[in-house]
C-alpha cells in the first residue's frame, strides 16, 4: 500500500506539472495572439469564429466579446471561408477600405477531436505599393528623358515662330496654334518635374513640433474658403514638419476643391472642417468637406488619375507616400450622415525604429 501511495502521488504531481505546463503555454500563447500585428481567425467547421485576435478586431471593426460564436456570413467574414491558401484578398477592411491587400495563410487544427479552421492574414499592401512605385519610377525615368529631349525644341520653336508673326498676323489663327503648342508643352513639362519630385521623396528628418501650430499654418494656406477648426487638444508628434504640411496641404485643397465643386448638393456654404485626435499610440487628422463625395475609390492613389480639369494625380499619391514614409496610412472614405468626404492621416506619435 506504501509504494501504491508513492505512485499515486507521483502521478498527481505528474498530472499537475503537465496541468501547469498547459496553462503556461496556453498563456504564452494568448500572449503572442494579442502582440501578434497581423489579424488570426479560427471557424469551427458550420464556420462559426472561435478566435480573433486584437489585430484582427482592428482590421476587421470586430469585438471579440460579441463576434465569438456567430457565423462567418453574420460578420460579413464569409469570403474569408472560400479563400484558398496563398490567395491575396482585398477585403475592403475597416482599417483601409480603399488600399488593404492581404495574404492569406491557412491551415486546419483538431480541438476536442473537432477539425477547425485556422487563418492568418498579412498585410502586404505597403510592399506591393513599393514594388509599384517602383515600376512607375523606372516609367517616368524613361519617359522623362524621351519626351524632355521633344518639349524643350517644340516650346522653343513654337515661341520663336510667334517672335516672326507679323502684325497683320495676330490674333489670327496660327498664332492662337502656336499659343496651345507653347502652352501645352509647358503644362506637360510641368507634369514630368511634380511626378520627378515624388518620385524623388527624401528619408524623412523627425522632430517635435506642436500639431494644433502645424495644422494653424496649413489652414491659413488655404485661401478659397475659411477651413474650421474643430475643438482638438493639442499633441507633440515627431515628424518630418515640410513633408507632413506638404500632405496636409494636398489633402485640404482636394476637400477645398471638392466643397466648391459645381455638381456638388446644394448646401449652404461650402464647408471643410480639419480636427484631430489620438487613437492608441497614434494621431489621426481627419479633413472632413460637403462636396460629392467620392465615385471611384478604388483608383484614388493611382498616379496619374484625376477627375478634376488641370489636375496632375499626384495629390493624393504624394500624401500617401509621405504617410508611408512615417509608418503611417492615408484614408479616404464617404461620410454616413451627410454628403462629402473625410480624409485621414495616420500617424503615429513616437518615433518608431528605424526611422
Amino acid at each position: 500500500m506504501g509504494d501504491l501511495a508513492l505512485e499515486v502521488n507521483a502521478l498527481a504531481g505528474m498530472l499537475q506539472a503537465q496541468r501547469a505546463s498547459a496553462l503556461e503555454a496556453m498563456a504564452l500563447v494568448e500572449r503572442v495572439m494579442e502582440a501578434m500585428q497581423s489579424p488570426v481567425l479560427a471557424f469551427d467547421p458550420v464556420g462559426r469564429l472561435q478566435l480573433l485576435n486584437p489585430a484582427g478586431e482592428h482590421v476587421f471593426g470586430l469585438r471579440s466579446v460579441t463576434s465569438i460564436g456567430k457565423s462567418a456570413s453574420e460578420l460579413k467574414l464569409d469570403y474569408l471561408l472560400s479563400t484558398n491558401d496563398g490567395e491575396l484578398v482585398s477585403p475592403g477592411s475597416h482599417a483601409n477600405p480603399q488600399t488593404d491587400r492581404w495574404f492569406v495563410k491557412r491551415t486546419s487544427f483538431r480541438l476536442r477531436g473537432v477539425q477547425h479552421s485556422l487563418l492568418m492574414l498579412s498585410d502586404v499592401s505597403a510592399a506591393l505599393r513599393e514594388e509599384e512605385r517602383q515600376a512607375w519610377e523606372r516609367l517616368i525615368r524613361v519617359l522623362g528623358h524621351e519626351i524632355n529631349n521633344s518639349l524643350t525644341p517644340i516650346k522653343s520653336i513654337a515661341g520663336s515662330l510667334r517672335g516672326r508673326l507679323t502684325p497683320a498676323d495676330t490674333g489670327g489663327d496660327f498664332e492662337r496654334g502656336l499659343a496651345v503648342i507653347e502652352d501645352r508643352a509647358e503644362s506637360l513639362n510641368r507634369f514630368l518635374q511634380a511626378y520627378r519630385q515624388l518620385m524623388g521623396l527624401p528619408v524623412p528628418k523627425l522632430a517635435p513640433i506642436s500639431l494644433a501650430d502645424l495644422m494653424e499654418r496649413v489652414i491659413h494656406l488655404e485661401t478659397r474658403l475659411r477651413v474650421q477648426m474643430l475643438d482638438s487638444k493639442d499633441q507633440t508628434i515627431y515628424v518630418d514638419a515640410d513633408q507632413i504640411q506638404q500632405a496636409l496641404i494636398n489633402l485640404v485643397r482636394n476637400a477645398t476643391e471638392a466643397a466648391l465643386h459645381q455638381d456638388a448638393p446644394h448646401q449652404a456654404v461650402p464647408l471643410v472642417q480639419a480636427g484631430w485626435q489620438t487613437v492608441g499610440d497614434e494621431v489621426v487628422i481627419s479633413i472632413l468637406d460637403n462636396g460629392p463625395g467620392l465615385s471611384n475609390e478604388s483608383n484614388l492613389f493611382v498616379p496619374f488619375y484625376t477627375t478634376k480639369p488641370g489636375g496632375t494625380g499626384i495629390g493624393l499619391v504624394l500624401a500617401q507616400q509621405i504617410a508611408e514614409a512615417h509608418r503611417g496610412k492615408v484614408r479616404l472614405i464617404n461620410q454616413l450622415e451627410r454628403s462629402g468626404c473625410i480624409a485621414e492621416l495616420r500617424l503615429p506619435i513616437s518615433p518608431g525604429e528605424g526611422l
